[in-house]
């Protein structure tokens, strides 16, 4: 599949731009606030799917399963600098507010998603 995603560049950049579009999206979205105490699990599961998702697709489009230290170090920047605006957003949305731990889980998907397709990058090349 990422193959063919890797082929299909249109393809897998109209997924990563839907994603960052739908992360924005729902991000403008006043909710209420959430109760006292940790993070809820749909909460974090959100922010840990939602960026590895993308993640991943930003890296089939840009760095095409090639080891470019320039593109790896470029794309992981690019993705995490979005996590941080996209908790930055929520603080001008009304109802909604920054919060470092999402930031965290965000930052988790991206590492997960780093990886994993870091690791078929390494395979691919030995």
């Amino acid at each position: 599949m990422i193959l063919w995603l890797e082929k299909n560049k249109g393809i897998s950049w109209a997924i990563t731009i839907s994603i960052f579009l739908l992360t924005f999206y729902l991000s403008s979205l006043s909710v209420p606030p959430p109760p006292a105490g940790p993070p809820s699990i749909s909460a974090t599961v959100y922010h840990i799917s939602i960026f590895f998702l993308l993640a991943i697709f930003f890296f089939i489009s840009v760095i095409e399963r090639e080891w470019n230290s320039k593109k790896i170090i470029l794309s992981v920047l690019i993705v995490t600098i979005y996590a941080a605006l996209d908790e930055l957003h929520q603080f001008f949305v009304p109802g909604r507010y920054m919060s470092f731990d999402d930031f965290l889980f965000n930052f988790a998907g991206i590492t997960i998603a780093s990886l994993i397709y870091f690791i078929l990058i390494f395979w691919k090349k030995s």
